[in-house]
């Protein structure tokens, strides 16, 4: 099977942004237009320039590792036709819902990853909201596996990037519950309450493009009236300038790292999860 994946995602960006524009109009005639700021969306679109051109510089580097284990070291010789795309769709989208819940719960990968909850806003527009730090965090480790199974790297590559495409689509409050599809794919309701900062939401609801993974390994929570999502991290960044946004939690990282008094906190505060993390900040509080 032949990838065109620079034509696919060529083909979306229009679609991308009609879907901007209609979700902009949709809020504006309810007399929401607040779902939408400006400065908000403004921020989100330099972002994802800054991300694509970190990830493009990732790819020319991770490439050629995923080519070398392809080459030498590869488990099967998949034939690329439409069974071996399901086998990897299947494989990547499982690999993702192991690092975006690592990005939840490892705060090296969280500091990268908060970039994209910073914002208070839900749109179609936050889909944009990346970080150019993915490559530093280690993002591109999480699809080796699939290279060392046999997968070429430039099918590895479409596949991660058609999932990061369909993802943008769940990020929308326009779109109520799609009733039996929630079973068994992301949908909006399920992606708002992943975005929420709610205690019953809170790192919950992985998935990429299959939610039955969040089904399957306890990380499911429905989205509840009765609990309206409220977007944003726990530690707010305060901030539309998307550099300061992109770094702001690798500074705080750092700072208490290098304020800790002992190896063990340092290393917790690097790569701890969330509960052990607060637990040494609050220790640093003066």
């Amino acid at each position: 099977m032949k990838f065109q994946v620079e034509l696919i995602l060529l083909a979306l960006a229009p679609v991308f942004l009609l879907c901007i524009l209609w979700e902009w109009r949709f809020w504006r005639r309810r007399g929401r237009a607040g779902v939408y700021d400006w400065r908000d969306s403004l921020c989100n679109a330099c972002l994802a320039l800054l991300h694509q051109g970190a990830d493009k510089l990732a790819w020319l580097l991770a490439i050629p590792l995923y080519g070398w284990i392809y080459q030498h070291h590869r488990l099967f010789a998949f034939d690329g036709g439409w069974l071996s795309f399901f086998i990897l769709f299947l494989g990547q989208d499982f690999l993702y819902y192991w690092f975006h819940r690592a990005s939840h719960r490892v705060r090296w990968l969280w500091a990268a990853h908060s970039v994209h909850h910073s914002s208070t806003r839900m749109n179609f527009s936050t889909a944009f909201r990346q970080s150019l730090m993915y490559p530093v965090a280690g993002m591109w480790a999480f699809w080796l596996p699939l290279a060392w199974l046999g997968f070429p790297p430039e099918q590895v590559v479409a596949v991660v990037l058609l999932n990061l495409a369909f993802q943008f689509f769940v990020h929308t409050q326009a779109v109520p519950k799609l009733g039996w599809l929630e079973y068994v794919f992301n949908t909006p309701s399920i992606h708002r309450s992943h975005h929420a900062r709610n205690p019953r939401y809170l790192d919950r609801n992985y998935a990429g493009v299959l939610v039955v993974w969040d089904r399957l390994f306890g990380s499911y929570v429905e989205e509840l009236d009765s609990d309206p999502c409220e977007y944003g991290t726990v530690k707010p960044v305060n901030s539309f300038n998307p550099l300061w946004v992109s770094v702001a939690e690798w500074r705080d990282m750092l700072r208490e790292a290098w304020r800790a008094d002992n190896w063990r906190d340092r290393w917790t505060l690097l790569l701890g999860a969330p509960e052990a993390v607060a637990a040494i900040v609050k220790k640093q509080e003066p």
